[in-house]
């Protein structure tokens, strides 16, 4: 079995679903990962899921600050594979490296010094949610540099076309954090339970073995990493293309958190229960975009290496493809959630007040999945163009709209007018980015290298 999907030959379907399989399976993974989390977690308490849904909105924000290395990267890498320029591949893969880990270092200093008054943000109710928060905050954030390092290199291998080491990597790690959570949640032998600080513990341990999985991937690998000098200074230019084209989308990306954080902030007027349901319910709905978020990835390789080759017919039919595939998913998930909010939502949550809140916002942020898959397809494919501004811009706009539109709407619907804030959002980025993209693509040449891959609209 070769490692390495060829993209630029052959059945589109086949090559793109050999890449696409293994990233949404490795995206599926990554959602358990956080269910494993929150199925331990709710079994101390609603409070102790208040705590790591407050202190995960910090994570979830650096997984911006990590897409500004990774989707440059990916996009760089898989563009000179495509135009069959493997030393400027391995150069924009080292720029990608490097300079994630400076990120990642400065955000977790930043989250360690200042732990309180990030947590105190949120203005939770009870002090010993805080605590648990702070705590979670700085084991998780502290040691980001793991997860940089997953998403970067994922992002590497995926544009290489090699999905499947992130695949082994992230299920290795997930099996060692359903073996980790209860150990260190509980306790276990010499153990002591350490309720929320143990399941931050068992997180951070299962990330670390996953980086050493991938180091050792890339210490094995022929086609790239060879060239690569880890511990020498990347090249300027590299790093600049790298920043300029993942600029947008980590924006795109941190400024989403920011937003969540902000609606978490109203949310919490309704109790610490309210916020437990925002941070199980997203968890389970990420069963839906995480998939999406996964497909978008290779549909992102596929494009940047076909755009690097020249082959703007094969990046419209597997276009065309991949519309068909994501929706069809979308419709899937939405008759899952909106048909079955029940029993899923009591696997992680027993108290029946906040289990009606939830079923709630299951049922509500369901009718926006097929939307939202159009959305990742439109952006995977402006990505992989190096287009990233577009997805950006439409992302950034209409999520930001989910304030005002939340605070007009709770007023009428109480707590369930956040979720149909989200919900009205998710409609209107699908069906704009998604025709943004189709106006564009009628253009003459815009599929073809011969247009500049700068980040023009």
């Amino acid at each position: 079995m070769r490692r390495y999907v060829n993209l630029l030959e052959g059945a589109i379907l086949p090559s793109l679903g050999a890449l696409a399989a293994p990233i949404m399976a490795t995206s599926l993974i990554q959602m358990a990962y956080n269910l494993v989390d929150m199925i331990w977690i709710g079994r101390i308490s609603a409070d102790a899921v208040a705590a790591v849904g407050a202190a995960g909105m910090f994570m979830w924000f650096s997984n911006g600050l990590a897409t500004l290395s990774k989707m440059g990267g990916q996009i760089k890498v898989g563009q000179s594979l495509g135009h069959d320029d493997r030393p400027g591949a391995a150069s924009y893969a080292h720029g990608a490296i490097v300079s994630g880990i400076v990120l990642a270092l400065v955000f977790s200093l930043v989250c360690v010094l200042f732990a309180h008054p990030l947590i105190g943000f949120f203005n939770l109710n009870s002090s010993q949610v805080a605590a648990d928060a702070r705590s979670y905050l700085i084991i998780t954030c502290g040691l980001v540099i793991f997860s940089f390092l997953n998403q970067i290199y994922t992002g590497i291998f995926t544009a290489m076309g090699n999905s499947r080491t992130s695949f082994a990597a992230t299920a290795i790690g997930l099996v060692l954090n359903l073996i980790l959570d209860p150990m260190f949640i509980f306790g276990f032998g010499p153990i002591p339970a350490l309720g929320v600080s143990g399941a931050a513990i068992a997180t951070v341990l299962a990330q670390a073995v996953v980086t050493l999985i991938f180091l050792q991937a890339a210490k094995a690998d022929e086609l790239l990493f060879p060239q690569i000098r880890l511990f020498s200074f990347p090249d300027r230019n590299a790093v600049a293309d790298i920043l300029r084209l993942g600029l947008p989308s980590a924006l795109q990306s941190m400024l989403f958190s920011c937003i969540s954080m902000v609606i978490a902030r109203m949310i919490a007027v309704w109790g610490d229960g309210a916020v437990a349901v925002q941070k199980v319910g997203s968890q389970i709905e990420s069963i839906s975009w995480m998939s999406a978020e996964g497909f978008a990835a290779a549909l992102n390789t596929f494009t940047a290496q076909n755009y690097g080759a020249g082959n703007a017919r094969r990046i419209e039919t597997g276009l065309s493809l991949s519309v068909r595939i994501m929706l069809g998913w979308g419709l899937f998930t939405t008759a899952v959630l909106l048909f079955f909010p029940g029993p899923i939502f009591r696997i992680f949550i027993t108290d029946p007040s906040i289990q009606a809140m939830g079923i709630d916002y299951l049922r509500i942020l369901a009718l926006s999945q097929a939307f939202m898959c159009l959305e990742y397809t439109a952006a995977g494919t402006f990505n992989g163009l190096g287009r990233t501004l577009p997805p950006s811009i439409v992302s950034v706009t209409l999520t930001a709209a989910r304030i005002p539109l939340a605070a007009v709407l709770t007023s009428w619907l109480g707590l369930n007018g956040v979720w149909w804030a989200i919900t009205i959002s998710s409609f209107a980025k699908g069906i704009l980015l998604f025709g943004w993209l189709y106006k564009k693509k009628r253009e003459p040449g815009f599929l073809t290298r011969e247009t500049s891959p700068a980040l023009d609209a």
